[in-house]
C-alpha cells in the first residue's frame, strides 16, 4: 500500500480529516466530532508505516502472526500497532486494521435524556 493510498483509505470513512500536528512527516487521520486520531502515518528507517488503535488482545494476535506490525511507535504499546506497509501485509488486512482504528475512536454517541413532565391530577 503506498502513502497516497493509505491516506485516501483512511480518508473515507465519515466525517474524517487530514492533520498535520508534529510537521508535514507526520499524518494524523482523524475524527471531525471527537478530534481524535485513529492513523498516523510516517516514514521511519525508509519503511512506510502507519500506527492504529487496537484493542489489547487483537494487538497481540496481529503482532504474533505478521512481523510487520509491531507495538506502536511513540505510542502507548498495550493500545496502538505499528504496521510496516511496505511489507507482506495484505490490503485487506491492513485495512481491516484501520476500521477497527476507526471504529475504536469514533465518538460516542450521546444518548438523549428525555425530561417528561409530571402529570398532576387535579
Amino acid at each position: 500500500m503506498t502513502y497516497e493510498e493509505i491516506i485516501d483509505y483512511c480518508l473515507s470513512f465519515s466525517s474524517t480529516y487530514e492533520d498535520h500536528p508534529f510537521g508535514i512527516e507526520w499524518t494524523a487521520v482523524r475524527h471531525n466530532g471527537n478530534k481524535k486520531l485513529f492513523a498516523l502515518v510516517y516514514y521511519r528507517n525508509g519503511h512506510l508505516c502507519v500506527n492504529l488503535k487496537c484493542e489489547p488482545e487483537r494487538a497481540d494476535f496481529w503482532r504474533g502472526l505478521f512481523a510487520e506490525v509491531t507495538p506502536g511507535y511513540h505510542m502507548n504499546k498495550t493500545h496502538w500497532n505499528t504496521l510496516i506497509l511496505d511489507g507482506e501485509l495484505s490490503g485487506d488486512d491492513i485495512r481491516e486494521m484501520v476500521r477497527h482504528s476507526y471504529e475504536l475512536t469514533r465518538p460516542k454517541l450521546k444518548r438523549k435524556h428525555r425530561d417528561t413532565p409530571e402529570i398532576q391530577s387535579q
